[in-house]
């Protein structure tokens, strides 16, 4: 069985409104053994409706669209699908009732405006909406049976759980494929240089699809399989997991998609330790993205960003001399402010940043793009330097900041530092 999305209205084609309706609605479906072929995204025109509806009809199972239900003048989809269906639109009983019923249980009295919501074509099965005033139908189409929701997310994903994805369940019973995928994150390497590493994996997993998809600074590894037979696609996709981690080795962050904070993060608490951060050129970053995540005060104990060379001085006892002979982006400035850091706060880590993030304060010794990493623990200090060669400023924090959890993440699992 094979469908079709439909995002419907002027604010989804222009862009003013970004569509997560129809990520929602693909990934369910792929869950449920429906394959997705195509999404489509047409504007407010009953004309532009009506023909996507009856083309959709002719080589589409099944449809779900989004949008267009509504009171206004502009809710044109009921209108469209029944022109495409050769059909009137009727007052439906049922989608009468089911709007009523939503006036009727919060005190109000129904509009005009809100009766239109309650003709639907003439043949149509009306789908209640429980969150909202307008009703969804289904209609057959041609050879296709579609799905009509409102656009509002929260009722759209309700209507669908309750009242769509049961009958689409029922409908494949019978013939169903089941979809499964897996998602790993990596850092630290390119995505061209990701995919060399992976270069073998078709060959040797031709049953299995796999992308990269580029969620900057990390790398994610996409698996994607399908069949009938669900424990046997489980069992393909564990093995692809284990091929790609041994394949790409300590740049793997996480086998189930994490990002690299909460990766930090549960492995500070599972050594049972705290992490302080003296923050410069990253302006609090790497605060930001561990806070960001639920359960981070119980390794979390300090951060501070300390832009000025006074402020390393007076807060984190960093030698003025270190800053007169190395200045503040260096490999010892660093050191200093990392051990700073955990002193001042009695962490198990202290981890710092200091660099030159851009566009203007580059040198020839250290040009636009240069960080430098300070990492004290229990036993010793180590100071890292790296450059990168980013376009924008945010670009060089972000890469700056994830390469410092990335340091410290390596340090947590006894690998060697990160080499770019």
């Amino acid at each position: 069985m094979h469908a079709e999305i439909v995002a419907t209205g002027d604010e989804i084609r222009t862009g003013a409104l970004i569509d997560s309706n129809s990520a929602h609605i693909a990934d369910r479906l792929e869950e449920n053994g429906v394959a997705v072929t195509r999404h489509t995204c047409v504007g407010d025109d009953l004309d532009y409706l009506s023909a996507l509806f009856s083309e959709i009809g002719k080589r589409a199972d099944l449809a779900v669209v989004t949008g267009g239900l509504g009171p206004t003048a502009d809710d044109l989809t009921a209108e469209a699908a029944a022109k495409a269906a050769g059909v009137r639109l009727d007052l439906d009983p049922s989608a009468l009732h089911s709007v009523e019923a939503f006036f009727k249980a919060r005190q109000r009295t129904m509009n005009a405006a809100s009766r239109k919501q309650a003709y639907l074509p003439a043949g149509a099965q009306c789908i209640h909406n429980p969150v909202g005033t307008a009703p969804g139908f289904c209609l057959k189409i041609g050879c296709c049976q579609f799905f009509f929701l409102p656009g509002v997310p929260a009722e759209m994903h309700r209507m669908l759980a309750d009242a769509v994805l049961p009958q689409i369940i029922e409908r494949t019973r019978n013939n169903r494929l089941f979809y499964r995928n897996r998602t790993l994150s990596t850092f630290g390497l390119t995505e061209s240089r990701t995919f060399e590493r992976l270069a073998g994996f078709k060959k040797i997993f031709p049953q299995i699809k796999m992308g990269l998809q580029v969620q900057f600074p990390a790398i994610l590894v996409k698996l994607y399989a399908s069949g009938t037979r669900d424990e046997q696609l489980n069992e393909d996709l564990a093995a692809a997991v284990r091929w790609v981690t041994q394949e790409m080795g300590p740049y793997v962050l996480s086998q189930q998609g994490d990002p690299i904070e909460k990766v930090v993060g549960d492995l500070l608490t599972q050594k049972r330790a705290s992490l302080a951060l003296a923050e410069s050129c990253t302006g609090g970053l790497i605060a930001d993205m561990l806070t960001n995540v639920s359960g981070s005060s119980a390794y979390f104990v300090f951060g501070g960003v300390s832009y000025s060379n006074q402020a390393k001085i007076d807060i984190l006892k960093v030698s003025p001399e270190t800053l007169k002979r190395r200045g503040a982006v260096h490999e010892e400035t660093a050191i200093e402010m990392a051990r700073g850091a955990r002193e001042i706060s009695a962490a198990t880590y202290g981890l710092s940043t200091s660099g030159i993030a851009g566009p203007t304060g580059g040198t020839e010794d250290k040009p636009v793009g240069t960080v430098c990493i300070g990492l004290a623990t229990p036993e010793s200090t180590s100071g890292y330097r790296f450059h990168f060669w980013f376009g924008s400023r945010s670009m060089h924090k972000q890469m700056f900041a994830s390469t410092a959890l990335d340091v410290l993440r390596r340090e947590l699992l006894g690998a060697d530092p990160p080499r770019f």
